[in-house]
């Protein structure tokens, strides 16, 4: 294996969009640095209630009409037949 060729693994503190901090390690930036999220999984849609915002937005409805209902809950596909 040829020396010096891997990136400096170190510990960084990691601050989510709600404030929690915690710490480990990476190859991001130096030692000692803060990663400040912007999207995590406090605050994107498919954590905090995507499917909502889909149906609020008419898409699921623009699916099923394009795909048909495979994917809703009250439909089997064996009853297609």
């Amino acid at each position: 294996m040829k020396a010096d060729i891997h990136p400096d693994y170190h510990e960084i503190t990691v601050v989510t969009t709600n404030g929690i901090e915690y710490k480990t390690h990476s190859t991001w930036g130096k030692a000692g640095d803060v990663m400040r999220l912007d999207v995590d999984c406090y605050s994107h849609p498919a954590w905090s209630g995507g499917e909502h915002k889909v149906v609020e937005k008419a898409q699921l409805s623009k699916f099923e009409k394009r795909f048909g209902t495979f994917l809703s809950t009250g439909v089997a596909s064996a009853d297609k037949k």
